[in-house]
Formats: C-alpha cells, sequence, structure tokens
C-alpha cells in the first residue's frame, strides 16, 4: 500500500543573500513515524506547481514560523510583530482553502493554527505579554522538547480523540493566538489562562484540526504528540484510498 503525501509548509530566511526556505527536522520525522511521506511546499512555488502538487498530496501540515501580516484581519501591526512573510502568508491562505474544498485532511502547528483562524475570517491576539497581562510563559525558554504548561482539552472532540486523552502538558513557543475564532472553527483546547490552544472545523468531512504548541518535537518521548501525527496520516491514507 502507498503511503500517504503530507504536505509540510514551510518558513523563509529574513535579510539574508540568497534567500532559503527551511523547515525544521522535526516535523519530517513526525510525518515520517507516523507514516507518511513529507513533501515540501515553500512559498516560492509558481501557480503552476502549486497547483500540481496540492492536486496530488493527501493530507496538510501548516508548520510553525514568524507572524501573519495583521492585515489580514484587518489591524495594524503591533511592534512585536515579527517576520512577516507576505508570499508565505499568501501560500498558507491558499493552501488552506484549497484543502477545505477538495476535504483535504489538515493539521496546523502554532503559527498554523493562526492561519487556520485569520482564512475563516477569525482574528488573533498580537502579543499576549501586552494584550493579556498573561503570567503564562507562552514563549518558554526551556528547550524544545520540554513541557512546560498545561492544557485542558473538551470531551467528546476529534482532538481528545487523537490525542488519546484530556489532560497533558506541552510546550510554547509563540506571542501571539487566536482572538476571534473563524467561521465554522470551535475551541477545544485551552491554557490555564483561558488562551486557545486547540481547535477543529465543527462538521467537517475531513479531519481539520490545529494546536498552539509544536508536538513535532515531542513525538520521541510522548506518546500523545505521537497520536496527532498518526491520526492526520491514518485520514490522509484513508482519502488516499
Amino acid at each position: 500500500m502507498s503511503r500517504p503525501l503530507i504536505g509540510v509548509t514551510t518558513s523563509v530566511t529574513f535579510g539574508q543573500y540568497p534567500e532559503r526556505t527551511y523547515v525544521n527536522a522535526a516535523y519530517l520525522r513526525a510525518v515520517q513515524q507516523a507514516g507518511g511521506v513529507p513533501v515540501l511546499l515553500p512559498p516560492h512555488l509558481d501557480p503552476e506547481a502549486r497547483a500540481e502538487l496540492t492536486r496530488r498530496i493527501d493530507g496538510l501540515v501548516l508548520t510553525g514560523g514568524g507572524d501573519l501580516d495583521p492585515q489580514r484581519f484587518g489591524e495594524v501591526a503591533h511592534a512585536t510583530v515579527y517576520e512577516v512573510s507576505r508570499e508565505r502568508d499568501a501560500l498558507e491562505l491558499s493552501l488552506v482553502e484549497t484543502a477545505l474544498d477538495a476535504e483535504v485532511p489538515l493539521f496546523a502547528i502554532c503559527r498554523g493554527i493562526q492561519v487556520l483562524n485569520v482564512a475563516l475570517g477569525g482574528t488573533l491576539w498580537q502579543d499576549l505579554p501586552s494584550d493579556l497581562g498573561t503570567t503564562i510563559a507562552h514563549s518558554q525558554t526551556e528547550r524544545r522538547d520540554r513541557a512546560t504548561h498545561a492544557v485542558t482539552v473538551s470531551g467528546e472532540t476529534r482532538l481528545a480523540e487523537a490525542l488519546g486523552g484530556h489532560e497533558l502538558r506541552v510546550n510554547s513557543f509563540h506571542h501571539q493566538a487566536i482572538r476571534k475564532l473563524g467561521s465554522g472553527l470551535r475551541d477545544v483546547a485551552w491554557a490555564p489562562d483561558g488562551v486557545i490552544e486547540g481547535v477543529e472545523l465543527a462538521g467537517a468531512p475531513a479531519l481539520v484540526f490545529g494546536v498552539q504548541w509544536h508536538p513535532e518535537d515531542l513525538v520521541e518521548h510522548d506518546r500523545a504528540a505521537a497520536n496527532l501525527f498518526r491520526a492526520l496520516v491514518d485520514a490522509a491514507a484513508a482519502r488516499a484510498r
């Protein structure tokens, strides 16, 4: 049986020549460990290449990285906004639309959950420390493979089913988060300060979900993190059959 092809979006470098596109290897390892074949989707694809690849992929991972352009949700940029790539924004927002139209399973991680939300008409807190004054360290200084704060997951949800539980500890590397939910999204997981940590698309025929933490960095020692990638790859494999 063929392994499903999983599109994985990439980051871009800033202020360097030549410009580079890259992705943390942890995403690629996590997808392969779950049984998928990662296919990189950089912002530099021309329309024909993009269309060809999106027709072929069976699942999609929206990865972490810099901030979205706040103009995408009708706001002026806060002073802390960094590494805005309009090309990446355009690619990923269009990928969300294409994936939803084609019923491609989608897993959104950190920046990815924010992209998913904005693509569906939602907004973001642009800087959690100044917007909410939270005491939770959403941008931790500990290593990426260390879980530093708790998350509670709602009961009868696809996310809880995928994780295999309702209480867990996660790592955290973000200063932005979902403010107003996009159309059709439901919040299904929260940090102790109320920040939304997980969403899923209600009533979607395909699996569409996102988390604000970075499970790709936890899969080696955290079964719940590995379960998220397994859920995506299993859904992609079922679609490919």
